[in-house]
């Protein structure tokens, strides 16, 4: 927050290095730091042929690589397209950019198919399957792959996913190396927007060792990195497949510097002009922290969601856990005593909507199979085992309330005695952990937050 304030404070908009070196010059390093401590390749370095770039989120970097992607596509596929200029050259790229279509999982982020949709082409999806834990396989990809072919459809970009937004899924990387092996054409970019962070783990490193084969990665520190929001760390392979795809020269641009090509300007990386001065952030977190500690931080969470993962087996008869516990993620559902799933998803609903209801801890759910699942993880610097132990103890009383009404013909729970609403002192507040809503609690928005606020104003001014 720190770094934020003194950033704050520049009024910076380093689009270009001309008009901030310094703000350039920093997150080129910074980017760097991060690459190296998340196991990145080489070429992923701006020493090398690629670099890093910070983003405002992973919704922007996906539809910064996308472009870069669609691009790429259609200089390789078109002849001579070098050779032409102007209307000619548009013609042409207009007439094949129709049939371009991008790819993702069934659990891909939404921001995959929304990119998509902004840069004007199509989407697919490939089949996940619960007893490949949801990951993206090989052999679906490249059936997905043969069926747009067959509709007339040419596949130019791919989003492998580790970390999936519902299950925190891993895609099988090696297998999906293999298929795209005689694919030049098509990118593939790794969102690991949360689990990413975990990579600075030197027992979670091994994910990287395929990503050599990949042409962008990206990852939010601000997510489970202590960083605040927004960070969203993106690196490319071949920066000049980004630069030259995201680059206009307008005359007001131009400068000494830039037409040397000696300097980076940042601009040429993303979708917006402006940007803020978002490395010093990164630098105050690294610099506090240290390599170690941030390790340290992110072991204690995954602990404490194995812990609570544990806690959710030791009552067979109430949950079943839907899938492998992973980066500190348990996803979980009420166990219908028929076996109906339809009764058991009607049960979790009922649960997720009473707990939530009492305001003390805030649950999140999704669809998964077809099943209605609750999920919780305690990334967050507040997280504790008494405060998961909580977590636990209110979802099975609410739990053990709503099967004592299953027999009735209502589809609610009433709000449980030992969950009715109270106001949340500061210590006992986790915070909510980012846009993905996976926190395991919330803090309501009071007159003393106004109060503070203020206050915070009149020394400022």
């Amino acid at each position: 927050m720190l770094g934020e304030l003194y950033s704050a404070a520049l009024t910076t908009s380093a689009f270009n290095w001309d008009c901030a070196p310094a703000v350039t010059e920093l997150e080129t390093i910074m980017m760097d730091w991060v690459a190296r401590m998340l196991n990145l390749p080489e070429s992923y370095l701006s020493t090398s042929t690629g670099g890093g770039v910070i983003q405002g989120t992973t919704s922007e970097a996906v539809v910064a690589v996308m472009v870069a992607a669609r691009e790429r596509y259609l200089g390789q596929v078109i002849p001579n397209l070098d050779d032409l200029d102007g209307t000619d050259r548009e013609n042409a790229m207009a007439k094949r950019r129709v049939n371009l279509v991008a790819i993702g999982s069934e659990a891909s982020h939404s921001c995959t198919q929304k990119a998509a949709l902004i840069i004007g082409v199509r989407y697919r999806s490939v089949p996940v399957a619960v007893d490949d834990d949801f990951s993206m396989r090989g052999q679906r990809l490249q059936q997905t792959i043969d069926q747009c072919r067959k509709e007339g459809l040419e596949p130019f970009y791919v989003t492998a996913t580790l970390g999936t937004t519902s299950t925190c899924a891993v895609d099988r990387f090696e297998e999906i190396t293999e298929v795209l092996k005689d694919e030049p054409s098509i990118w593939v970019h790794v969102d690991a927007a949360y689990a990413g962070n975990a990579l600075v783990c030197e027992e979670y490193q091994y994910l990287t060792k395929p990503f050599g084969a990949f042409d962008s990665f990206s990852t939010a520190l601000s997510k489970w990195l202590l960083v605040n929001l927004d960070a969203c760390c993106l690196f490319v392979k071949k920066r000049d497949q980004l630069i030259d795809a995201l680059s206009i020269h307008p005359a007001y641009l131009r400068n000494t510097a830039s037409d040397s090509g000696a300097v980076i300007d940042y601009r040429n990386w993303q979708v917006p002009l402006s940007r803020r001065f978002r490395a010093l952030k990164i630098w105050f977190v690294m610099r506090s922290y240290g390599q170690k500690r941030l390790k340290e931080y992110i072991r204690n969470h995954i602990k404490l969601g194995q812990a609570f993962a544990n806690l959710i087996a030791s009552k067979p008869g109430l949950f079943e856990i839907m899938t492998p516990p992973a980066f500190a993620l348990t996803v979980l559902r009420v166990r219908s005593e028929s076996g109906d799933s339809e009764e058991a998803n009607r049960l979790t609903r009922a649960v997720y909507e009473s707990i939530n209801k009492a305001n003390e801890v805030m649950l999140t759910s999704t669809v998964i199979g077809g099943d209605f699942v609750i999920r919780v993880v305690g990334a967050n610097p507040n997280t504790n085992m008494a405060a998961l132990q909580r977590a636990f103890d209110i979802l099975v009383s609410a739990t053990e309330e709503c099967l004592g009404r299953s027999l009735t013909t209502t589809n609610e729970c009433r709000t449980h005695p030992s969950v009715v609403p109270r106001c949340i002192s500061e210590k006992d507040t986790m915070r909510s952990t980012g846009d993905d809503g996976i926190g395991l609690s919330r803090k309501w928005i009071g007159p003393q937050d106004f109060r503070a606020v203020a206050s915070l104003w009149n020394v400022v001014s």
